[in-house]
């Protein structure tokens, strides 16, 4: 805990600091959601082929989703992805003709999450 994956589209690989992005969210969830720097795990999936609208082209979207064991005020959880997205825009260089669509949200694991 906490879990987070990022989903990011395919033309931003090259754009996309997702090493120095992973550090400094780390850094943060600490001081915002009081959770141990050892225990911040991110992942990164890379998604081909977004569509927004009725438009196969142009776009890319990055999706951030914390997983975070119950117990975090609904402003704890509005400030953690409000942080991660102001971090998003740090470490992504624009990329010419794309248009970048962020998002992120925060959700509480099941009773049933365990991990070794």
């Amino acid at each position: 805990m906490p879990q987070i994956t990022v989903d990011f589209s395919a033309p931003l690989d090259d754009a996309f600091d997702r090493r120095g992005f992973a550090l400094a969210l780390h850094d943060q969830v600490v001081e915002i959601a009081a959770a141990g720097i050892g225990a911040c795990k991110t992942r990164f999936r890379r998604t081909e082929d977004p569509v927004v609208g009725h438009e196969a082209g142009g776009h890319a979207i990055v999706h951030i989703a914390f997983d975070l064991l119950p117990g975090r005020t609904d402003e704890t959880k509005a400030r953690l992805t409000e942080t991660a997205l102001e971090l998003l825009r740090t470490h992504l260089k624009p990329v010419e003709g794309v248009t970048v669509h962020g998002s992120a949200e925060v959700r509480d694991l099941d009773a049933s999450y365990r991990k070794f």
